[in-house]
């Protein structure tokens, strides 16, 4: 009886459904109709985790066109195993504030890889920031001027550094069971649960974005050669799925809908463009029990549960 009830309630959730749609049947690994951005013209690449293009275009001042691109995942896990999985990355050196990369694809080489999130993990706001991550980008870019540089930053995605978010959000509280695929501080926002407003949480992503522009300006301004702006993916901010009508808060996994999918790309060249050349690769260090209680740590804090 427990597993017919199992299979009843997966039926019956919208979630599941329209995961089941936009992933064919749960068939695919990613979204097979986004960008391979490892194969697009750039020279530095900067991720803003969790970037809606919407929010990107109304809040952004930085130099250089925009445009919109079709991300491969509307996760960051989706979005390594569309970009990033089993393969040979010698031309690129990858910095990140996110254990994504360590925690889930291993098997990706590149000619280096900086996990600041290991060093320069604040807990105070439960996440890096990304003032420590633009000054070892700019440190990293200069260490290896021959080579493509990722700079992988985690704003503005949850948790939110900004005056709302730190005023408004108590994120020790939100431990409640994960439900659909969603984190637990998501399963909050519109309900009665510890009365999180929509509104307020969007107005706190909105600050996480204008503190992260702040830097990535200074990196555009700094970094020589052409850089490229974009983002993982986007964000639900209580906006409606299909096809099944559902209110959706976060980026859960499988669902390709604009909202999540739909991810800038500014493009800004600074000066001449690098001269890139290939060198050997490195492949990310086995993982210590020790490191992936770390990582399990750093996961919670940025609202996932193990």
């Amino acid at each position: 009886m427990t597993l017919i009830r199992s299979v009843a309630r997966r039926l019956l959730s919208p979630t599941w459904l329209n995961k089941a749609y936009h992933t064919h049947g749960f068939t695919r690994e990613y979204n097979p109709k986004g960008i391979d951005v490892f194969s697009e013209d750039w020279d530095t690449l900067v991720i803003l985790d969790a970037c809606r293009y919407d929010t990107f275009a109304d809040l952004y001042s930085l130099p250089g066109t925009l445009s919109k691109r079709e991300s491969r995942g509307s996760t960051t896990d989706e979005w390594m195993d569309g970009n990033v999985k089993d393969r040979n990355f010698p031309d690129t050196v990858y910095i990140t504030a996110t254990p994504a990369l360590q925690n889930d694809k291993g098997s990706a080489e590149f000619h280096s890889t900086v996990h600041l999130w290991r060093d320069h993990w604040d807990n105070d706001i439960k996440t890096v920031h990304p003032k420590d991550l633009t000054q070892a980008a700019i440190d990293v870019a200069s260490e290896f001027p021959n080579k493509r540089i990722v700079i992988h930053y985690l704003q503005p995605h949850y948790p939110f550094i900004g005056p709302t978010g730190r005023e408004e959000f108590d994120y020790e509280g939100y431990e409640e069971p994960e439900m659909e695929g969603r984190t637990p501080f998501w399963n909050t926002v519109g309900t009665n649960v510890n009365d999180v407003s929509p509104h307020l949480v969007e107005k706190a992503y909105e600050e996480n974005l204008e503190i992260v522009l702040d830097y990535v300006e200074e990196i555009l301004k700094t970094i020589r050669g052409k850089t490229v702006v974009t983002s993982d993916h986007g964000e639900m901010l209580h906006d409606w799925a299909f096809p099944i009508p559902q209110r959706i808060n976060g980026h859960p996994r499988g669902l390709y809908i604009n909202d999540l999918i739909t991810v800038p790309w500014l493009e800004y060249t600074n000066g001449e463009r690098r001269k890139i050349t290939a060198g050997q690769t490195e492949r990310n260090s086995k993982i210590s029990g020790k490191e992936q209680e770390v990582i399990s740590e750093r996961l919670k804090d940025l609202g996932y549960k193990d």
